[in-house]
């Protein structure tokens, strides 16, 4: 029997565009909730990298708001969920790569409830075997663990090897290489000094997945 073939591949700015969807969710969420103008660029700026349930414990201490931080946070998710999109073209990819016999995974730094939702919310969900979330474990990439939680969630082994896709340098580019995984970078960051360089980089995660495929041609 064959050792299947592993790719994992991060979510925001990777898979999906989050900053638009940061965005529109901001926007919806101070209109919900009549906000400041002082409190949606608070969130903008505390939210632009990740969001998490403390940010919106911070939130309603700030501005003193009446909702408890935790339908705050539950109206974010879901407006989070319904403003993500993937493009139809990493969709078909990633059904080509399932066809072609890979297993598919995602390695994500975030609360692992709003990661979920927004794999839902894209259809992404339907073609990923395995998903681990940094908040699953608090543990973050590059942290190896959590690439051998995903691997395990995928049903395979890290051991076997396998491919990381992602746009972080050192979250998925040098936590891919310590994890024992060829990678794939996908240009914009700033690259670190000292960083090992990625096996390919690309301009757009297709990119990736066609040299994915064409590994297993």
């Amino acid at each position: 029997m064959s050792v299947p073939r592993l790719a994992l591949f991060d979510l925001d700015g990777t898979l999906i565009d989050r900053q638009s969807a940061l965005s529109d969710a901001v926007t919806g969420l101070c209109c919900a909730y009549a906000l400041v103008p002082d409190a949606e660029q608070w969130l903008r700026t505390e939210l632009f990298d990740r969001a998490t349930t403390s940010d919106f414990v911070r939130l309603r201490e700030v501005f003193g708001l009446e909702a408890s931080a935790a339908e705050l946070w539950q109206a974010y998710v879901g407006l989070m969920a319904a403003a993500v999109t993937c493009r139809p073209e990493v969709l078909e990819g990633l059904a080509r790569l399932r066809a072609a016999a890979w297993t598919i995974g995602v390695i994500t730094n975030g609360a692992g409830d709003i990661q979920r939702a927004k794999l839902a919310g894209t259809g992404l969900a339907d073609l990923v075997d395995g998903v681990a979330a940094s908040g699953d474990l608090e543990i973050r990439k590059p942290d190896r663990r959590l690439f051998e939680l995903g691997a395990t969630r995928c049903g395979v082994s890290l051991a076997d090897g396998g491919w990381m896709v992602g746009d972080n340098p050192t979250g998925d580019v040098s936590g891919g290489h310590q994890a024992g995984l060829h990678t794939i970078w996908l240009r914009g960051r700033p690259w670190p000094d000292g960083l090992p360089a990625a096996h390919h980089a690309v301009d757009d995660v297709t990119d990736a997945i066609t040299i994915l495929l064409a590994e297993t041609e």
